[in-house]
């Protein structure tokens, strides 16, 4: 099933099946799937995704003929713009009063506010840049200087085109060879503010339901318009960077998110050769917190360590009789050898997510270690202490145990692959064979993972109420609960399985979480068993809500996709309405604290 059904996705699935499914339409004219990059101080490569493995060996140089339209990807140079040069943006309105433009000029801008928010509501600058809210990144609205424009990316070196302010918009046509180049040019503090923003493309935007295949490592704008050469159809695609800067492209048939899905596969591998640096943030581990020490020693001697930085190999000896070996290249520290032992250990980010991996967990199957990562992550976040930048957590059983040697390659990829990414809106716990209310069981997960789930979709078993999102993400979380919705489903739906349980197709489902609507129609979210509507206000709201429950209940079936059957089979189930719950009255509609 479709896991975001608004009714502009809908059109661009509908445009792309009549031009892309119809084999009049493909044998006329069928655009390649591309990706380009340009690591530092190399040429850049161009590849077709097709079936062949992408390597090395079938990459070939990046044509400097090849172009492409600069679609949304305009309004990311005008992120940039601003960011670096700290210039204030006030927050779009929809819905204010533009009597004084012409029919044409309304009916645009009444099209293009779907992307940014419902009449009466605003849309800040970074999730302008995620949602593709061109009504923010105008320049005449924002004011800018063509002159100031200008000097600044003469400055940078930046391609011709990128220095005149009249090109910024999405029909100019520019070389991928320049549009890369254009991404280089970025400022490094303004590329990282836009790249932690980017990531959310991934979890919250156009790029939602590819995120097992790019990891937190892709950091794109994304851009659909429409295809030259086949009337009715759409190209889209990304531009943006990679974990460690590379500036990158791709472009295929289809909306952007058809494209990222089709392209993330392919990808998949090329990826995971990225280098992916820890962060600043850095992690102050007690070791072996409840566990006195009596003394350390070499890994060949007998004379106990003194106080200092341990380079090598050690045995940890403890006052209960146990020992442990360890291994430090100069992180851990032993203080008061003398008396009272204590190891210490500043570490990075990922190192330290690593080592919990392996220590609570293993790397083997990929997926449930992945998603052990997040949620280490995320425990570290919601439970450990900051000092001076650093969090502060011991190590130990009612914490997070955390190994005292180097973490394998397959921890650090584990790592590194889920890099800064965190769940928020929820308590995160943890356990090795125990599930509970926002509480994983690492074997559960291993379990789930052989059976072929992708890490978010592990996470969301535990957490569907959670927002899966990047640690540096600027946005909030994208699931707000309509709490008087949630507690109506829930009181509803044992009546609604006695009434379909012998329809063809039905399966309960969990009772997903309900989230508040942002922009356009009610969708349901299969892959993290969500719900997302306006409210509870009316009878249509009711009934839209049953509407994507059902899309959930029939998500292996092909009724599933049926929108006429699912809309019937909502209208039939509220044909016999249930009282609201007493606590709370009927008119209420929103979040409760």
């Amino acid at each position: 099933m479709n896991q975001r059904r608004p009714w502009h996705a809908l059109a661009a699935a509908a445009f792309a099946w009549l031009a892309i499914g119809s084999p009049v339409a493909s044998a006329e004219y069928s655009a390649p799937l591309q990706f380009a990059w340009q690591p530092r101080g190399t040429d850049a490569q161009l590849w077709h995704l097709d079936d062949r493995p992408l390597d090395a060996s079938t990459a070939r140089p990046l044509p400097a003929d090849l172009d492409t339209p600069l679609g949304s990807v305009w309004k990311l140079f005008v992120y940039s713009y601003l960011v670096d040069r700290r210039m204030h943006s006030d927050d779009y309105h929809c819905g204010d009063d533009h009597s004084s433009l012409t029919t044409v000029e309304r009916k645009r801008i009444g099209d293009e506010e779907i992307y940014c928010c419902h009449a009466g509501g605003r849309i800040d600058r970074e999730r302008a840049l995620v949602q593709s809210c061109g009504l923010y990144f105008e320049p005449q609205r924002l004011q800018l200087d063509t002159t100031v424009w200008r000097d600044y990316w003469r400055k940078r070196h930046a391609p011709l085109w990128l220095q005149s302010l009249a090109q910024i918009k999405s029909t100019t046509r520019v070389s991928v060879a320049d549009l890369l180049a254009a991404l280089r040019s970025v400022p490094e503090d303004a590329r990282t503010e836009a790249e932690h923003t980017l990531i959310s493309v991934i979890t919250l935007g156009r790029g939602e339901g590819t995120l097992a295949d790019y990891g937190s490592l892709l950091r794109a704008k994304t851009w659909t318009m429409p295809d030259p050469l086949r009337r009715g159809a759409s190209l889209g695609g990304a531009a943006g960077w990679l974990a460690d800067g590379t500036p990158i492209w791709m472009s295929g048939p289809g909306s952007s998110n058809r494209v990222l899905a089709a392209a993330a596969s392919h990808l998949h591998p090329l990826l995971q050769t990225v280098p992916v640096a820890d962060s600043d943030a850095c992690v102050v581990v007690d070791y072996f917190d409840r566990y006195p020490i009596h003394h350390v020693l070499p890994a060949q001697g007998h004379q106990p360590v003194r106080d200092g930085a341990l380079n090598g190999r050690f045995r940890v000896e403890f006052v209960n009789g146990h020992w442990i070996d360890i291994e430090s290249h100069g992180e851990m520290q032993l203080r008061g050898a003398a008396g009272d032992p204590h190891l210490s250990a500043r570490l990075g980010l990922n190192d330290y997510i690593a080592r919990v991996v392996e220590r609570e967990g293993d790397a083997s199957e990929s997926a449930a270690a992945e998603a052990l990562a997040v949620a280490a992550r995320s425990y570290l976040v919601q439970q450990a202490s900051l000092d001076r930048g650093c969090w502060h957590i011991a190590d130990a059983s009612r914490t997070q145990r955390v190994a005292a040697h180097p973490p394998s390659a397959a921890a650090r990829q584990v790592a590194a692959w889920t890099d800064t990414l965190i769940l928020t809106d929820v308590s995160v716990q943890y356990h090795g064979t125990l599930p509970g209310k926002d509480r994983m069981a690492w074997r559960d997960a291993v379990q789930l993972s052989k059976q072929g789930l992708s890490f978010d979709a592990i996470l969301a078993r535990s957490w569907p109420g959670a927002t899966l999102t990047s640690l540096m993400s600027p946005l909030g979380g994208d699931c707000q609960p309509i709490a008087l919705a949630q507690s109506w489903l829930q009181h509803q739906t044992p009546q609604w399985q006695q009434r379909l349980r012998d329809e063809p197709g039905y399966e309960t489902p969990a009772i997903p979480a309900v989230c508040q609507l942002r922009e356009g129609r009610p969708y349901a979210d299969a892959r993290r068993n969500r719900l997302y509507v306006s409210g509870l206000s009316s009878e249509e709201d009711r009934i839209a809500l049953a509407h994507e429950y059902l899309h959930l209940a029939f998500a292996h079936h092909p009724r599933g996709e049926d929108e006429v059957f699912i809309e019937q089979q909502a209208r039939r189930l509220l044909r016999t309405p249930v009282a609201l719950p007493d606590a709370v009255p009927d008119e209420h509609q929103g979040n409760t604290p």
